[in-house]
């Protein structure tokens, strides 16, 4: 079972994944988890104003946001990174530093930005037009029923998509790597593949693997638990009575039971 043996040497070599885990635990999650949030809330500011503009009734504000949306869409995301990282490297440095960090954010935050705003456009269009309506009949203006009424219910109805895009941007900050991280500001994938290079040995980069499923197979689960309690809500369905038997559990008078008797 020599292949057997080899395999696990390659992929489960546990010294070697003891000896990566301090800088997958301090650095590589760390950094993973920042470059995630950063740009995910930057993301969701641009796909706000993205879906609002999506959403308007002036042709000049929908187009553009049409465009920017099938851009960044369909362009692919380490295209993106690389575009944004070496296009703009020079401001970059003037502002940051030699960090490619920030960089790496915005290029994911703007990739995101296109996604989001589909997803909240999406929500908004859910609401029934009705509501509208009705905010409109009360006196309220166009932007105040979109900004009360309309936008907070939209956004509640695709909470489960945006925990799926944040997974999705947990996966592909692992592409940030590309533009030459500084050793403190390695993710996750760079932390494990360093380590493989330096040891040559595939277990740091299984390590990374399971790193990375920690954070987005939980979340996967919370996703669809949330979004089974968005569509049946708080109370669970139960089965209509028969009418039969409300009836018979209703208490019978003694008159009419002695009518019955005769």
């Amino acid at each position: 079972m020599d292949w057997l043996d080899n395999l696990i040497r390659t992929f489960l070599d546990f010294d070697a994944m003891i000896a990566v885990l301090p800088q997958l635990l301090g650095i590589g999650l760390v950094n993973t988890l920042v470059i995630s949030v950063f740009a995910t809330l930057l993301g969701i500011v641009i796909g706000m104003i993205l879906a609002i503009m999506g959403v308007s009734r002036t042709a000049w504000l929908r187009l553009p946001a049409r465009i920017y949306t099938d851009i960044f869409r369909g362009l692919p995301a380490i295209l993106t990174i690389l575009l944004i990282g070496q296009g703009f490297a020079r401001i970059s440095q003037q502002l940051f530093g030699p960090s490619p960090y920030p960089l790496g954010i915005l290029a994911l935050s703007l990739i995101a930005g296109a996604y989001i705003g589909e997803i909240f456009r999406a929500g908004i269009q859910s609401v029934e037009r009705g509501q509208l309506e009705a905010c409109r009949a009360l006196g309220m203006t166009y932007g105040s029923a979109m900004r009360l009424v309309v936008v907070p219910q939209g956004i509640r109805r695709v909470l489960p998509a945006l925990v799926n895009q944040f997974i999705a941007i947990v996966k592909d900050s692992s592409l940030v790597y590309f533009l030459g991280l500084l050793v403190s500001e390695r993710e996750l994938f760079r932390v494990g593949q360093d380590a493989a290079v330096l040891t040559g040995n595939l277990s740091p980069l299984v390590l990374a693997g399971v790193f990375y499923l920690v954070i987005t197979v939980p979340l996967t689960h919370l996703v669809n638990y949330f979004d089974d309690r968005f569509r049946t809500g708080r109370r669970k369905a139960t089965p209509p009575k028969s009418g039969l038997d409300e009836i018979d559990e209703r208490p019978v008078s003694p008159a009419l039971a002695q009518g019955e008797n005769t």
